[in-house]
């Protein structure tokens, strides 16, 4: 019988189960969890189970049935408490409980980067109700930006612009937060240039960078990224400067999605992933190892030799437009005929609206001409059903 490693996957989404794909190419033996059933790396995965994420009984109970040598957070929604416990007791949590709880809770990162490592990061101020919330907004002034604390995929996220939109970002908050009483952050609106992803792969033999990737947002979830996003020296030396700063505090091994702003010559921290990252999902087209490749690498101890570039590239994803029991995705001979485009279906039990079903992947000489690619190839992708949801 052959003898490997196991790795607990919590959270099973797309970016999950190519974390599982690239467990198994390197013979690890995979367990993917989740709170729903037929989450993507269910598919892949040698088992799986379905527990409420935030039942620190039933977490515990999988984890002490199953006995991994790698527990990999992989969503924001865990009992990372109990995570912590856990990690007390000798299991190993990728890339620490330490990480993972002050991660997966906006105070916790932000307070860590601006008030313990002295990143600049927008100002920020939190509330736990409507009173507390209006008089944050007072204090940092419009424009600001309104998040839950816990939340996933930009749920929950709006900017606030006049006194008019303060009762509907407090709304849109409590919607999109992924616990019963949700925190909320009010951030400062950094007026950027533009926003990119540094991924940091800490591993055994040093920390290392991938080439930046640009992306864009709309609501806090992205509709758009591209590899290499171009930075002067300076940006990129700062930018390398903070995303060490950052995962060298979280500590641990493993990929870690650091996103940034860039406003002129500075660069503000925004938030980071210890984990791989959504718009992190076009170096499986761009790079020699992608994010999920080098995520495992890190994971099991194994060196980083080079991380490369291979051509520039973009990524478009589809989202649903309604939320539909059965659906399917029409459209994929017409996207195909984009040159060098490839098309990645999550084939996720259901749809909600703005719920990611899928991705286009296209490589180009340029970023701009692969941008192109991939939006037309998109474009031409559509998500139908019939039964659609109460």
């Amino acid at each position: 019988m052959y003898q490997t490693k196991k790795l607990l996957l919590l959270g099973s989404g797309e970016l999950g189960k190519e974390v599982v794909i690239e467990a198994q190419r390197l013979g690890v033996e995979t367990i993917a969890v989740d709170r729903y059933d037929g989450a993507p790396a269910m598919s892949v995965a040698d088992r799986s189970y379905v527990i409420d994420m935030l039942d620190r009984e039933k977490l515990r109970q999988i984890v002490e049935w199953e006995k991994p040598d790698f527990i990999v957070p992989e969503i924001e929604a865990i009992a990372t408490d109990e995570l912590v416990e856990l990690e007390r007791e000798g299991y190993h949590v990728v890339p620490t409980a330490k990480a993972a709880k002050l991660t997966m809770d906006r105070e916790g990162i932000r307070r860590f980067a601006s008030e313990t490592l002295d990143v600049p990061t927008a100002g920020y101020r939190f509330a736990d109700t409507y009173e507390e919330f209006q008089e944050a907004v007072e204090k940092i002034g419009f424009p600001c930006v309104i998040k839950p604390l816990m939340s996933s995929s930009g749920k929950g996220q709006s900017v606030c612009r006049k006194p008019e939109d303060i009762e509907r970002s407090w709304q849109i908050a409590m919607e999109g937060g992924r616990v019963q009483k949700p925190r909320v952050i009010v951030e400062e609106f950094i007026h950027f240039d533009a926003e990119v992803t540094l991924l940091t792969v800490r591993a055994v033999n040093g920390t290392f960078f991938c080439e930046p990737i640009g992306h864009e947002q709309e609501n806090g979830d992205y509709t758009a990224s591209w590899q290499p996003h171009q930075l002067t020296d300076s940006q990129l030396e700062e930018a390398q400067e903070i995303a060490e700063r950052i995962t060298t505090g979280l500590g641990g091994y493993g990929l870690f999605g650091v996103e940034l702003f860039l406003a002129g010559e500075q660069v503000y921290f925004s938030e980071v992933s210890p984990r791989p990252h959504d718009t992190g999902m076009v170096t499986m087209v761009t790079q020699q190892l992608s994010q999920f490749a080098l995520h495992v690498r890190a994971i099991l101890g194994l060196p980083i030799t080079e991380i490369k570039l291979v051509q520039p590239g973009a990524t478009s994803p589809l989202k649903a437009g309604t939320a539909l029991e059965s659906y399917h995705i029409s459209g994929l001979r017409e996207a195909l005929q984009e040159p060098q485009t490839q098309i990645r279906v999550f084939r996720k039990p259901s749809t909600t609206v703005g719920r990611r079903v899928a991705v286009a992947l296209s490589v180009a000489e340029t970023v701009e001409e692969a941008r192109e690619r991939a939006e037309q190839a998109r474009k031409r992708l559509k998500v139908e059903g019939q039964d659609e949801l109460s």
